[in-house]
């Protein structure tokens, strides 16, 4: 009898295999002497849509809002039937005695193996796989511990009424928004605080007044220091600040007080996904969703880094005994954990080890698995060596200064100088570095040289990536699985924006946040249903408690929709009329730059807004061409010397993939794990669709 083991992709039921024995290789599962490994890809299954349910919600209109099934039911999605017909095949069989989920040890990765599993109708036992790294030595561990899967049934009521409380607040508010405005707004449970985020630190900087004062100080030796005043804004023009000055000037400077102060600091805890998310974004510019699949890569491929998507930053009592091997694997990289090997291993940060801290998975750490750096790229070294960085913090000692305060008198001003030297150097390493020291005596004069300087209050900084992310975590917005995609969909759906290294909030965007009740908008109706599905994850809260209060919510937000008397404007309008019936033009964001559709849901035209720049050359001075679609129709043009060409057929139809894009492709399948389509994506896509036809 074998075991059929459900992962969640491709590439990782083929490390399972491997580790496992399962050596026949088919073309969809492994198969060995004890086991049959299969995989999803993602979700193979979703949330029924309003058309599935009711025949008179196929339509977008106001009448039927709000939509409140009694049950939503799971549905295949479009290209994954294949897969999906694989695993029941496999579970049909009469020599599969059980099935264990081996899934993304998570709430979403509880939800992809029990929709399936519920689906095929599987009734054999169930048993769960829960690790939190992808090497032999974790997976063989795994295997040896199985638990029932009914241990975990809270975790999928959990992710169950998340998809649910998804589905009622996303399709409907959205669904009223889009008709009553006659144009794609998007709002959802999480998205809709999370761009008001972004939009309260705006007007912030958009109320900001600037504020000029003037500060004195005094300069001793190339040290400066303020002069102390209650009010930093107290001198408020040049004459007032020479005034001062020219009484200082007056006076004897005395040194009247030293103190000194030992400080100690020890290294932070490793990371949680949030935090590094943050900090690559301070560091390299990353996006949250860049970083995520960088880290995702590192563990499933690379198999050097614990599981990613994880909210805690401590470490469980069992992994005491595995800290030699962990600092051995990063001995290359990290040269001082070769001195921490010779010390016996010995973590110096006790505080880090608290199993009631350590939620379904511990801290952001490497594996024993040694790197094999030739295979990593340039971004995956990058977030490999700050997370093996923060681990080696562990065992360093704590970083020691001693402070020095020296006060200065003037009168009866004083002027506070202050300067640390660095006793031990510990965690913080060669970047502790001394500054130099002067040495102050008390009672010693002081010679009067200040230098005045006219100082301007600065406005607050836009909202960066990781900046937002720290407002996520903060008011319990997302998760930090899902808060990645929650920033790309706000910027795919057109409602926000990156500008250089900061989001802003689009005119569209800004008038959403207008038209939804506030209950939606600020962040506390939000974080508190998050708090509840994290208690059902617990077995704390009943879901369906949960989801009656959703519904209740939900009904509120559409009434108030419908009732509204606000006005929306389409900023996507154009002044172009449409060659075709003569309607106005609107642009639309795609992957392939702007287009020009037209506004009437009966006309299907549209055309390109903006020439796109191509490889293909110009043969006289060979730099790139534009594709222009014109009235004359598509044809190349050189902007340098104005060059034109039509595009032959083979140019145009050669769609032969390249080994490039192959190799990206499978890197895409294998690698990228982002949820399966909402209902409220697939809802949008569809009314998109059939407006412009």
């Amino acid at each position: 009898m074998k075991q059929l083991i459900l992962a969640e992709k491709p590439s990782v039921a083929r490390d399972l295999s491997k580790t496992l024995g399962a050596t026949q290789k088919y073309k969809n599962y492994f198969e060995g002497d004890k086991v049959v490994v299969t995989w999803a890809l993602g979700h193979l299954l979703g949330l029924q849509m309003p058309e599935d349910l009711h025949k008179n919600w196929g339509k977008w209109q106001l009448e039927t809002l709000p939509m409140l099934p009694k049950k939503i039911g799971i549905k295949p999605l479009p290209k994954t039937q294949g897969q999906l017909k694989t695993i029941k095949s496999l579970a049909k069989r009469k020599d599969i005695k059980e099935a264990v989920i081996a899934t993304d040890a998570g709430r979403e990765g509880e939800l992809v193996a029990r929709w399936i599993l519920q689906y095929i109708r599987f009734n054999k036992p169930v048993k769960r796989l829960w690790i939190s790294s992808q090497t032999n030595k974790a997976v063989k561990a795994g295997f040896n511990s199985l638990k029932p899967a009914k241990q975990y049934d809270d975790l999928y009521y959990s992710a169950l009424a998340r998809a649910k409380a998804d589905w009622l607040v996303g399709l409907n508010v959205t669904r009223a928004l889009t008709v009553k405005y006659d144009d794609s707004l998007s709002a959802g449970r999480v998205q809709t605080p999370t761009l008001a985020q972004v939009d309260k630190q705006a007007q912030k900087i958009n109320q900001f007044k600037p504020q000029k004062y003037y500060t004195i100080n005094l300069e001793v030796d190339g040290k400066k220091a303020h002069r102390q005043q209650k009010d930093k804004f107290e001198i408020k023009d040049m004459k007032s600040a020479q005034a001062v000055v020219k009484e200082l000037d007056q006076q004897h400077g005395k040194v009247v007080d030293i103190t000194h102060k030992d400080k100690s600091q020890q290294a932070p805890l490793p990371y949680d996904l949030t935090e590094l998310q943050r900090e690559a974004n301070q560091a390299y510019g990353y996006s949250a969703k860049k970083t995520l699949s960088l880290v995702q890569s590192l563990y499933e491929i690379h198999k050097i880094v614990s599981y990613p998507r994880t909210d805690s930053k401590y470490l469980s009592s069992d992994l005491k005994s595995t800290m030699k091997e962990r600092l051995q694997a990063i001995s290359n990289l990290i040269p001082e954990a070769k001195d921490y090997l010779a010390n016996g291993s010995q973590v110096v940060l006790k505080k880090v080890f608290n199993d009631k801290k350590v939620t379904d998975h511990h801290a952001l750490i490497p594996t024993e698995q040694k790197p094999r750096y030739d295979k990593l790229s340039q971004d995956e070294h990058r977030i490999y060596t700050m997370i093996t960085q923060r681990f080696a913090g562990l065992f360093a000692q704590p970083y020691q200064t001693k402070q020095e305060k020296i006060t200065v008198q003037f009168g009866n001003d004083k002027f506070v100088f202050s300067q640390e030297k660095v006793i031990e150097a510990g965690w913080k390493g060669e970047k502790a570095q001394d500054v130099s020291q002067r040495d102050w005596q008390m009672g010693e004069q002081i010679s009067p040289k200040f230098k005045i300087s006219a100082e301007q209050t600065t406005p607050p900084a836009p909202l960066s990536e990781g900046s937002l992310l720290a407002k996520m975590e903060k008011y319990g917005l997302g998760t930090p699985a899902t808060r990645a995609e929650i920033i790309e969909k706000l910027v795919r759906t057109e409602l926000m924006e990156r500008t250089n290294k900061s989001l802003q909030v689009t005119p569209k965007g800004r008038q959403l946040l207008q038209l939804v009740n506030p209950a939606l908008v600020t962040p506390e109706l939000t974080a508190k249903w998050e708090e509840q599905l994290e208690q059902i994850a617990h077995g704390k809260y009943n879901s369906q408690a949960f989801l009656k209060e959703i519904e209740e919510e939900t009904t509120k937000l559409v009434a108030e929709i419908k009732q509204s008397k606000k006005k929306y404007q389409d900023h996507s309008l154009t002044s172009k009329k449409c060659p075709k019936c003569n309607s106005l033009l609107k642009e639309k964001n795609t992957r392939n730059g702007k287009l020009l559709v037209c506004t009437n849901t009966k006309c299907d035209y549209h055309r390109r807004a903006e020439a796109m720049v191509t490889n293909h050359r110009c043969p006289q001075c060979h730099k790139k061409m534009l594709l222009i679609e014109g009235k004359n129709g598509t044809y190349f043009h050189c902007k340098f010397d104005g060059t034109t060409e039509k595009p032959t057929n083979k140019k145009r139809n050669n769609k032969k993939m390249t080994k490039h894009e192959e190799k990206r492709l499978i890197k895409k399948v294998n690698q990228d794990e982002e949820p399966a389509e909402s209902p409220l994506a697939a809802a949008l896509k569809k009314a998109l669709a059939e407006e412009n036809k």
